[in-house]
């Protein structure tokens, strides 16, 4: 089949490359003049992973191989610790975190992408595309892979119904060493200001964010001049290496939070949808570039049933989303400590799989 994928992210880069190695003919067209590599970092649970292999996208060379998932408080003290090397055995494949950069840097060698050029009208019956440059595209597929901004799920669903959580992430990366740059845990710190991740990324990277809640207009929002000061008096006091981590803040990205429901099917016609397109969620639960991979997976392997891939889909996926639309862990508080490690993490495994369509498949 002829394919055409709107967009170059993580999911129509992943969907072009299984749709080459099956044999079909894939398009991808990118509004961006070139690579979207901008963004922090992500984790990749087994489902992912092993994805990554199936699509032969060699990640052994990037990232850093996560061992655990540690909860602390506000004052360094440890509340809860999830042992990843149990998923990791279970399902055969590690958990990893790797920069965006790295990650669509693998999936885009060998796929052909033409890059400066938007789709500006879609017709979802005909899975035709006008293009800016002046071209049709039309093939026996469409796929909207184009974030959360979809143009082409507007043609299919009308208006955004995305809708904000209420929250933002501040993220970016220090290569400034800490005792976990070079390890091989997670990290989230919670109090009442908010909540501190930090992963270690690979190459001498560590990723940290900060969840606080913002309105627009508001303090901590897009436009706040004042944001880095902000951040280090509403954390100062935290325990290492965060007040570090907040005096050397240079570049730093924000994102809000967005939610939407999510229906049992997404398209019409040869026209279907992949990645954030269909599923916007906070990145709370780290779903959302695992998701788009989910997506490309199933949807690589169900050309001739759409409806069929959106339901399967639709299905598992919103498992995530909601458990991500509640915020959950930004409002964790010292009541985890009462989790016993081994009980947090036999529930952490299971979880992992049913959030994946590939882990549920595979058994």
């Amino acid at each position: 089949m002829r394919v055409i994928v709107i967009g170059a992210g993580v999911a129509g880069l992943a969907l072009a490359r299984g749709l080459l190695a099956a044999g079909h003919e894939a398009e991808v067209y990118e509004e961006a003049p070139e690579l979207r590599t901008a963004g922090g970092s992500v984790s990749l649970w087994p489902g992912s992973t092993a994805i990554l292999e199936e699509l032969k996208a060699d990640h052994a060379g990037v990232g850093r191989r996560l061992e655990t998932l540690e909860s602390w408080g506000s004052d360094g003290r440890r509340l809860l610790t999830v042992d990843l090397t149990v998923p990791e055995r279970r399902y055969g494949h590690p958990v990893v975190h790797v920069a965006r950069r790295e990650l669509v840097e693998l999936l885009s060698d060998g796929v052909p992408v033409t890059y400066g050029v938007r789709a500006e009208q879609v017709v979802p019956e005909r899975a035709e595309a006008r293009l800016s440059d002046g071209r049709t595209v039309r093939g026996d597929v469409l796929v909207g892979a184009d974030g959360r901004r979809s143009v082409v799920r507007e043609a299919l669903w009308g208006e955004d119904r995305a809708k904000l959580s209420g929250w933002v992430t501040w993220q970016g990366f220090t290569t400034i060493p800490t005792a976990l740059t070079e390890d091989h845990r997670a990290v989230m710190i919670a109090g009442r200001q908010g909540l501190c991740g930090l992963i270690p990324a690979g190459r001498g990277r560590l990723l940290w964010w900060f969840d606080v809640k913002a309105a627009p207009g508001g303090p901590f929002w897009a436009d706040d001049p004042h944001v880095v000061e902000r951040l280090r008096e509403r954390f100062r006091g935290w325990a290492d290496p965060v007040p570090g981590i907040l005096d050397t803040i240079t570049d730093i990205d924000f994102f809000p939070h967005h939610k939407q429901p999510i229906p049992e099917v997404w398209g019409k016609g040869p026209t279907t949808l992949a990645g954030d397109s269909a599923h916007t969620m906070p990145p709370t639960m780290a779903q959302g570039a695992n998701q788009a991979l989910e997506d490309a997976w199933l949807l690589a392997r169900s050309l001739g049933d759409l409806r069929a891939y959106e339901r399967a889909r639709s299905r598992v996926v919103r498992r995530p989303a909601r458990m991500a639309g509640t915020e959950l862990t930004d409002r964790q508080g010292p009541i985890v400590r009462l989790i016993p490690d081994g009980l947090a993490t036999t529930v952490y495994a299971s979880m992992l799989r049913r959030y994946s369509t590939y882990l549920l498949t595979a058994s």
